[in-house]
């Protein structure tokens, strides 16, 4: 085997082991050591936690590094968020049940060219103070939501929000602001 060979076994090894014992932290439950725990993983990987994070189990955080998290914020169970494009979340953010937060999307090649070679672009996300991302919500690459924003559930936020705006459908639109 190469030497290229061996360091795509290693770093292939490396990923997988890291999404098994996410896994199976990440299935505890939402007891205050268990937090702990959680959020010491991520922390070990490079992320940046504040104080009482709740991960509900099944949040899933990839691959840790590049994440930026305020102090008592919830993630709700089956909450997904992927770090490579980087990811801060401010103070007191809600994300409900089913949530995404995505900073990486496959990058799209010229012409007819393979997707599958493609790699991926890395763009940041950023989520205010006091925001709420509702259930099932998506917010795609490149998008920061304003402090105490609200994001209707199952909305898709292709755009930026403005601070204390909600926004709900496919794609989000303004549907009033907070007074």
């Amino acid at each position: 085997m190469t030497m290229a060979g061996k360091k795509g076994a290693l770093h292939a090894f490396l990923v997988v082991s890291y999404e098994a014992v996410m896994q199976l932290l990440f299935a505890l439950p939402r007891y205050p050591f268990c937090n702990w725990a959680k959020a010491a993983f991520l922390r070990a990987n490079g992320a940046r936690i504040g104080r009482r994070p709740t991960f509900y189990p099944g949040v899933w955080i990839t691959p840790g590094r590049n994440l930026v998290v305020g102090d008592d914020v919830d993630f709700a169970k089956g909450v997904l968020v992927t770090t490579g494009g980087g990811v801060e979340i401010g103070d007191r953010t809600l994300i409900g049940y089913g949530a995404q937060i995505l900073s990486v999307n496959h990058g799209i090649p010229a012409g007819r060219g393979r997707i599958f070679d493609a790699g991926h672009e890395p763009n940041p996300v950023r989520v205010g103070k006091d925001a709420w991302i509702g259930a099932t919500a998506l917010l795609m690459p490149g998008v920061t939501i304003g402090d105490g924003a609200v994001v209707a559930g199952g909305s898709v936020v292709t755009k930026s929000v403005e601070p204390y705006a909600i926004v709900a459908g496919n794609p989000a639109r303004l549907v009033r602001h907070r007074h």
